[in-house]
């Protein structure tokens, strides 16, 4: 723990930290209350322009981002009835007719008061789970590596699969495809290069999810046109004593985020979903809800701001995120020089602890930015997307341009990203294609490295763990095959 308290004393008491947070926090906030813009967005484009910044500034700047996003996209769910962030969407159900009924600020209040609990349920599950499964994921050898990413990118398929799950499935195996370009890190073979020499060491990862989040946004918002928000807002100082009548569903709401949040891929949308469901199943009064329930506000932020911590867990410990935009962070980490996984604890002792610390201290500006600048950054929500993508596009060049440092990765984001535009009108998710990219590389090389030192397929069925991954992989196959099987005989049966 004492890492975790010198972060927190290395924070506070510096004070170009604390103005970055600042800074970085408000900057959150905005990404998030602007629809069109997420989390994952603004993560993935401020990795690139951080990229020559100390390790330590730029985690800052990045965790403040990703808790100032995953609470703004409320602010828009309840003045706009527009989720600014796909977590925010519960919001909105309650969030909005609360504002219609002149308690904006009341809304507002409370939700900042869940996302702060939430964040910090979060990171108390962080600094207490992650150790142990630091150490259980130290039995791991390759095969359990290859089959865990591989379950991984299935599950964030199927959960992000809006009409057949086998369309998030496509996507993700998508990604691990595009993973494979370059030069093969076992054989040193060269793969789906097509003779270009800019293709030898693959596709960068920041480059390629800078283009699939933003552009098909960018295309998209364009032509959004803002309705009018609501102008009266009231007092946004939340309601202690009213808060603190919603314990009960608090504690439950953020055991619910965490746990929906350490379950690779899922992330913050679901876990806002889950608890809102869980809040309104609970209810005395299930009525209420949709016409301006405190509970389901509560329960969503509490839910989806928790997550932030469960999506860090696996991140950290099997190198494999629970959310997209953990996703995002993953690559940032990899960028510098941070390798996640069974291993870190021992290559940088104390880094768990350290981004608790971080994580507490930005759940602590995010409770003081709502405060100060609540009222002046809803005003942002007025701007319209025809002055603000053009900006947003700037920075996906500066982004992607950074990290190499060469016009290639700038060609690499807006392929990527036009041709994601496409599928995502086909609505294939982006969310699996992007942890394809990132947790390609880990599967193909485990998997090729157990073929190589077991000869065949043993170690899959004869270690323990690696049986239990197997097994869920089959069952997660078998139910998407059976769901068609029975389509298929009930469309025989219509003829």
């Amino acid at each position: 723990m004492g890492d975790f308290f010198a972060t927190i004393a290395h924070l506070f008491t510096s004070p170009n930290i604390i103005v970055i947070m600042f800074l970085s926090n408000i900057l959150g906030i905005v990404i998030g209350a602007l629809p069109g813009l997420t989390a994952t967005m603004g993560i993935a484009l401020l990795t690139g322009l951080t990229y020559a910044l100390p390790r330590d500034v730029a985690l800052v700047i990045l965790m403040n981002i990703y808790v100032g996003a995953i609470y703004g996209g409320s602010i828009s769910a309840i003045l706009l009835n527009i989720p600014g962030t796909g977590s925010a969407a519960a919001t909105a159900l309650d969030g909005y007719p609360l504002a219609l009924q002149g308690k904006a600020g009341y809304a507002i209040g409370m939700t900042r008061m869940a996302s702060l609990v939430g964040t910090l349920f979060g990171m108390i599950m962080l600094m207490t789970i992650a150790p142990q499964l630091a150490k259980i994921a130290l039995m791991f050898t390759s095969a359990e590596f290859a089959l865990l990413g591989l379950f991984g990118v299935l599950i964030a398929g199927f959960v992000a699969g809006e009409d057949l799950k086998i369309k998030g499935w496509i996507s993700g195996f998508l990604g691990m495809l595009v993973s494979c370009i370059g030069i093969d890190n076992l054989h040193a073979y060269t793969r789906f290069t097509f003779d270009i020499p800019m293709l030898m060491i693959g596709v960068s990862f920041v480059p390629a999810m800078i283009g699939v989040f933003t552009i098909p946004q960018l295309l998209d918002n364009l032509k959004l046109s803002l309705p009018e928000r609501i102008q009266q807002i009231g007092s946004i100082l939340p309601k202690i004593s009213e808060f603190l009548k919603q314990l009960p569903n608090v504690i439950r709401s953020g055991l619910i985020g965490t746990a929906i949040g350490i379950i690779p891929g899922v992330g913050e949308d679901i876990g806002a979903w889950m608890s809102y469901f869980a809040a309104k199943s609970m209810s005395k009064d299930k009525d209420k809800f949709g016409k301006g329930a405190v509970e389901g506000i509560v329960a969503a932020e509490t839910g989806n701001n928790a997550a932030i911590g469960g999506a860090i867990i696996p991140l950290l410990t099997l190198g494999v995120p629970g959310s997209p935009p953990a996703a995002v962070l993953l690559g940032a980490l990899l960028l510098h020089g941070i390798r996640p996984g069974p291993m870190l604890p021992f290559e940088f002792p104390g880094f768990i602890q350290e981004m608790g610390g971080i994580l507490f201290v930005a759940s602590i500006m995010l409770f003081i930015c709502g405060i100060l600048v609540a009222r002046f950054f809803v005003k942002v929500l007025d701007i319209s997307p025809k002055i603000l993508m053009p900006i947003v596009a700037v920075l996906a060049i500066m982004g992607a341009y950074a990290i190499n440092i060469r016009i290639f990765d700038v060609y690499v984001m807006v392929l990527m990203g036009l041709g994601y535009y496409f599928l995502v009108k086909l609505k294939y998710p982006v969310a699996p294609f992007v942890l394809g990219v990132i947790l390609g590389p880990m599967i193909d090389e485990n998997l090729r490295r157990t073929f190589w030192v077991y000869k065949g397929f043993t170690p899959f069925v004869t270690r323990p763990v690696a049986l239990v991954l197997l097994v869920a992989t089959i069952l997660l196959l078998s139910f998407q095959f059976s769901w068609f099987t029975n389509l298929f005989s009930r469309r025989r049966t219509i003829r």
